[in-house]
Order: C-alpha cells, then sequence, then structure tokens
C-alpha cells in the first residue's frame, strides 16, 4: 500500500458518526461546525445535541445510542483485508470538487489512489442497456479525454458507463468509478475485473459501510458523488427517466456544466440526451467542444490539455525498429489514422473479407502497430491519437 494510502486520522470517531443513524452528512456536518470534532459530537448530551437546528432529542437520542452500535474495528479490519482506506471531509486529500457540494460525504472509502490529477474529472454517464453507438461513442470520448489529461467518472454500471471506464483505460489514463454499494462487493458482479483495473490505474469509491448491498436506494445518493467529482458530465444515452438524467440534474445543482452527446433520432435512449439539449446542454462530439462548453475554466485548461497531448505524442515517438508488413497488413494499415476507426469501415474500405480484415488486426496489433479500443474500433499506435 502506498504511503498515501492510510486512514485519516481519527477515522474511527468520523466513521461511528457517519454510520449513526436518524443523520446524513448535512446535519452530521452541521454538528461537527458546531461542536468541533466527531469526537466532541458524540462525547455531547442528548441536551446539548437538541439545541442545534435540525436535531430533536428523539434524533439526538437515536443518533447517539445507534453510534454506539456501530462496529469500527470490525470494519477497518476488513478494510484492511480488502486494501481499502478512507478519507474524511477535513483530510487533505478529500476532493475538491467534491466539497464544494451541498451534501458531501462525510467519509469516503477508497481502493486505489486518489490524486491531485483527480481535481480535473468530467463524468460520462449513461443507459445500462445502450446501443453499439452509444458504446462507441463513450469509449471514444473517455479514450481521447483521458488522454488528453481529463479524470473520467462512472458509476461502473452495465453499458455507457463500462465503456466510459474501459476508455479510459485504454489510453493508460486515470478513470475514476463511484459504487452504489459497498468496496468489499463490485456491482455488477461481471464487471469484476474491470473494477481491479480501475483500482490500480485510478480509484474506486463509496460513501457506503463496506458490506453495503446495491440496493436501489443507493444509486441516487451514488450518482450526486458522480456530478459532484466533476466539472462537468457528459451524457451519452439515457431515458428520461434515469439515473444519468438524474446525475444531469444534479450537476446543474451543483453549478457544473452539463454535456450531451446527439444520437440517432429513432432510438428512444436518445430521449434523454436530446431533451438535455433542447434545455441548453451543450452537444459535445469531440475534446475541443468539451474544453469548449467548460467556458472560463476550459479557456484556463487549454495549455494544460495541449501539454499533455504533446507530452504524450512525444512520449510514443520513440523510434521502434520498422516492422514488415503484408501487402493486406499495409493496406489495412493504411486506413488507419490517430482518430478511432471502426472495423466494418476498414472491410468496406479494403474490400477484403471480413475473417482477413479481422485476422491482420490481430498480426498488426502483435506487432506493436495497431492499438484495438473498446467498440471494434482501432488507431495507429506510435504518434498519439489526433484529438482535433
Amino acid at each position: 500500500m502506498r504511503e498515501q494510502n492510510r486512514h485519516s486520522e481519527g477515522i474511527s470517531d468520523w466513521l461511528r458518526l457517519t454510520r449513526a443513524q436518524g443523520v446524513g452528512p448535512t446535519l452530521c456536518w452541521r454538528l461537527i461546525k458546531a461542536f468541533g470534532t466527531p469526537q466532541q459530537v458524540l462525547g455531547a448530551s442528548i441536551g446539548q445535541l437538541s439545541e442545534i437546528e435540525g436535531i430533536g432529542p428523539k434524533t439526538a437520542q437515536r443518533m447517539l445510542v445507534s453510534s454506539e452500535q456501530v462496529d469500527v474495528k470490525k470494519e477497518l479490519a476488513i478494510a484492511g483485508q480488502q486494501g481499502v482506506w478512507f478519507v474524511h471531509r477535513e483530510d487533505a486529500r478529500y476532493p475538491i470538487l467534491l466539497k464544494q457540494i451541498y451534501d458531501p460525504p462525510l467519509v469516503l472509502s477508497v481502493k486505489g489512489d486518489l490524486l491531485s490529477e483527480h481535481n480535473l474529472c468530467l463524468a460520462i454517464v449513461g443507459s445500462r442497456r445502450c446501443s453499439v453507438y452509444g458504446q462507441e461513442q463513450a469509449s471514444r470520448l473517455s479514450h481521447l479525454l483521458a488522454l488528453s489529461g481529463f479524470t473520467i467518472v462512472s458509476g461502473l454500471a452495465r453499458g455507457i458507463d463500462t465503456a466510459a471506464h474501459r476508455g479510459a483505460l485504454s489510453s493508460q489514463g486515470q478513470t475514476i468509478a463511484v459504487q452504489g454499494c459497498g468496496l468489499a462487493r463490485c456491482y455488477p458482479p461481471e464487471n469484476k475485473d474491470l473494477y481491479g483495473r480501475i483500482a490500480a490505474q485510478g480509484c474506486v469509491l463509496s460513501e457506503l459501510p463496506l458490506l453495503a448491498e446495491p440496493l436501489r436506494e443507493h444509486f441516487p445518493a451514488r450518482n450526486r458523488i458522480i456530478a459532484g467529482l466533476s466539472m462537468g458530465t457528459i451524457v451519452v444515452e439515457a431515458s428520461f427517466r434515469s439515473g444519468a438524467m438524474i446525475t444531469a440534474r444534479l450537476a446543474m445543482e451543483h453549478n457544473r456544466e452539463v454535456m450531451a452527446v446527439p444520437g440517432q433520432i429513432d432510438n428512444p435512449l436518445t430521449q434523454g440526451p436530446h431533451h438535455l439539449l433542447k434545455q441548453g446542454a451543450v452537444l459535445v462530439d469531440s475534446v475541443d467542444a468539451v474544453v469548449e462548453a467548460l467556458g472560463v475554466i476550459g479557456q484556463q485548461l487549454q495549455n494544460h490539455v495541449e501539454t499533455t497531448i504533446k507530452t504524450h505524442e512525444v512520449q510514443k515517438q520513440v523510434s521502434k525498429p520498422r516492422v514488415a508488413m503484408t501487402p493486406t497488413e499495409q493496406s489495412i494499415y493504411d486506413q488507419l489514422s490517430h482518430t478511432p476507426t471502426h472495423a466494418d469501415d476498414i472491410i468496406i474500405q479494403t474490400h477484403l473479407p471480413t475473417g482477413k480484415v479481422m485476422a491482420d488486426l490481430v498480426n498488426l496489433q502483435l506487432k506493436g502497430l495497431v492499438q484495438s479500443l473498446p467498440g471494434n474500433l482501432f488507431i495507429k499506435r506510435g504518434a498519439g491519437v489526433h484529438l482535433r
């Protein structure tokens, strides 16, 4: 475990307070501001607690009794077994943007590393039951934005969330997954390997007890964390009544930018993004569009993005011995660029059999000339991805 992966100071009292019944993050923070520390809150009398706005005698009694029943030692032991650490709201490692929302979590459980780079976050969210087009766009944007130095935030759910995380990972960029269950679990279970990759290359977060199950009521609160971590939220595909639209609404409430990717007009899953566009959300189809949508912040980040891209390109331009290609491999390679290209387009342009194209793409990957992206997309290796 790295040096930074240590629990915040006094984390036992923070956990005991935040796991107590009857008080949410807002009331807990009001109590801490009134009494000074979680330890002092827990040591206060029912009468003293009742004097705080929103805390009556019954709530105070319920909070104190339930806080005594919280098994902090067990949770810390499970955290040790799972490689999870805790950070509270007053710790310098706590995400800056998340701290600015109305009701930030008092304590976050973290698997992986919270880095200073994670202050430059963008959320990409959408439907679990998405189209191939939606997956491709989520993956493409995530890949390019992560390559530009942004951290991609999503919810590890099936569909768009999964494509977003994988797109960021494919660029060797940073990504954060916010779970609607405890970090001793993975939901959905088929994303267990992805969970591990995200924890190794970024981090997985939750405000819930480590053994908490993925209950329906947990996800709206999870969505506020996704929106709160991010400077802006991009909706790819979503129905009107979806978690992605809740995240977009929360982003607006947090005064963060809301963006949307347009889709096919006959696809029901485009109702959400198209509604957002009609309401004033920014249409995004490239890194430039995202940076422009961020307004003054985007202007300030422009140099950072360009520097990150150039640094990546320099790293990729390390000289390599020339690799021989067969005539058909050369034909396929010539159709590729540093903008993702779908396999179907390669087949159409080369007039080669599907099986031959797919086999040669595998050979080109083995030779280090081509990189595969999620969604059956391919790019050239060697000079960085073209972002404009």
